[in-house]
């Protein structure tokens, strides 16, 4: 059992999810949540209030944060491991920083903000990722 809870402490650690991100923005906590995806996936669409840095410019650009700041990192999804080593690279150069979970994909499902160059882009709420709650 110590194994275990060895694992998941660690885990919670590195890890963090949409909802706890859009939580922590909400409360005024202080990070950099931080885009690791290329140049036209920043361009498409991306979170309200991130930071574009893709994780091979990170070795190169970290020194443009504060790294007494915690910094959060997301990719695309579940799917993509760019979040992964963007916050290796981010540990490498003595920040302390999370992985959110999920990536872009689960905040856009999860219906947070989210912005491309022209502005904020509709919101949509996902009922296979979460409970939809409907206005009475």
């Amino acid at each position: 059992m110590t194994n275990a809870v060895s694992y998941f402490s660690s885990r919670l650690a590195h890890e963090t999810d949409p909802s706890d991100v859009y939580a922590a923005q909400r409360a005024g906590e202080h990070f950099v949540l931080v885009d690791v995806r290329g140049d036209e996936a920043w361009a498409q669409g991306r979170i309200s209030g991130a930071t574009h840095m893709p994780y091979r410019d990170v070795p190169r650009r970290a020194a443009e944060l504060d790294p007494r700041v915690p910094d959060v990192v997301y990719c695309w999804s579940p799917g993509c491991n760019a979040g992964v080593k963007g916050a290796r690279a981010f540990a490498e150069a003595g920040f302390s920083v999370k992985e959110m979970i999920g990536g872009y994909e689960y905040w856009l499902r999860e219906g947070q903000p989210t912005e491309n160059d022209e502005g904020p882009l509709p919101r949509v709420f996902d009922p296979q990722v979460m409970v939809v709650r409907t206005a009475r």
